[in-house]
């Protein structure tokens, strides 16, 4: 496990945007096992850097930031524009920054969110760069094949931007980042990369125990991925908190990657989380992936009052995880883009 501290970093504000159309999950068991109730999917014209450029605009003008003074750029998803370029100079030209600006993609997913808190941070920390944007989301509705009844109903797509910036009064961001690539198939889109490249067979549909899938669409090995974060979240998180003694009962806030809800339930009862604390947005938007903190964020909070400590963690694919804990300076929360 990695154990990092940060300093002289804060979080000044996050923003999000989802599609503005609502699909509805009509399957009542599902509803009850994942808690998800309806999900944001984009149309075939809409990409992640869409929905994370609206984001990013909107939090630049409701905090009134002068475009030139972001010097750095990282956009963290799975569902790039396109192979080659990365996707975070594209982003760049659209929004007007200047060409000076550090930009690159990173490409993970569930735990996305906290890798990318830790790497933007890490570089804004020593005063050399003094704001920058981090870009995260994912439209995994373009991966699933919608006859994959185990994967189609989970997820929905969605875009955020957080505005981080260099400050020599804000309290350190504590870390705890990992992987296990002895389950890379877990979650995993066989065909498509280097490894296994585009073919006929590629685009032909099987179907395994009862689900329709081709080689090219998302495969979730469900019961590992529950194996994994029943097992593994609990104990990095304890481990996490004893190496830098966090007091669970001071945090005021947990946000954890939205799996599905009996996934969850397990893990904060294993936790032994006081439920009133944690936030969720699954019934309202799904598993999105590399979006989840931040849209969860969104969801419930309209700001984050000064001195709120919080406690977020993802998980998943990869396998990989990451644990940030911080004390909060004033975090602004722009109100929800449905575009």
């Amino acid at each position: 496990m990695a154990l990092l501290t940060v300093n002289n970093v804060s979080i000044k504000g996050i923003a999000a945007a989802v599609p503005k159309e609502i699909t509805l999950n009509t399957n009542e068991k599902f509803i009850n096992t994942t808690g998800v109730v309806e999900r944001r999917i984009t149309p075939d014209s809409v990409c992640t850097s869409d929905l994370c450029e609206e984001a990013a605009n909107k939090l630049i003008q409701d905090l009134d930031i002068d475009k030139n003074d972001i010097e750095i750029l990282i956009f963290i998803s799975q569902t790039p524009d396109y192979q080659i370029p990365v996707t975070s100079t594209i982003i760049q030209h659209k929004l007007g920054l200047p060409q000076s600006c550090i930009c690159f993609d990173v490409p993970l997913g569930c735990s996305g969110y906290v890798y990318g808190l830790q790497i933007i941070s890490s570089l804004i920390s020593n005063g050399s760069i003094k704001k920058g944007l981090l870009l995260v989301g994912d439209t995994v509705s373009k991966q699933v094949n919608p006859k994959d009844q185990s994967t189609e109903p989970l997820f929905g797509d969605a875009g955020t931007a957080t505005l981080l910036e260099y400050n020599e009064s804000s309290s350190p961001m504590y870390f705890n980042l990992g992987s296990d690539g002895s389950g890379f198939q877990s979650i995993i889109i066989p065909d498509g990369g280097y490894r296994n490249r585009i073919t006929e067979s590629s685009l032909e549909s099987y179907t395994i125990d009862g689900l329709e899938r081709r080689k090219c669409d998302l495969h979730l090995d469900g019961i590992d991925v529950f194996n994994f974060g029943v097992s593994k979240v609990p104990k990095i998180i304890n481990e996490f908190i004893d190496h830098f003694d966090i007091d669970l009962n001071n945090i005021d806030y947990f946000v954890f990657h939205q799996a599905n809800k009996f996934m969850n339930d397990k893990i904060y009862k294993k936790l032994k989380i006081n439920n009133d604390k944690v936030l969720t947005s699954l019934h309202k938007f799904g598993n999105t992936s590399s979006a989840t903190i931040p849209l969860t964020i969104i969801h419930n909070l309209n700001s984050v009052k000064k001195d709120t400590n919080l406690l977020i963690c993802g998980f998943g694919v990869g396998l990989s995880w990451g644990s940030c804990y911080f004390k909060s300076n004033e975090i602004y929360c722009s109100k929800l883009i449905e575009i």
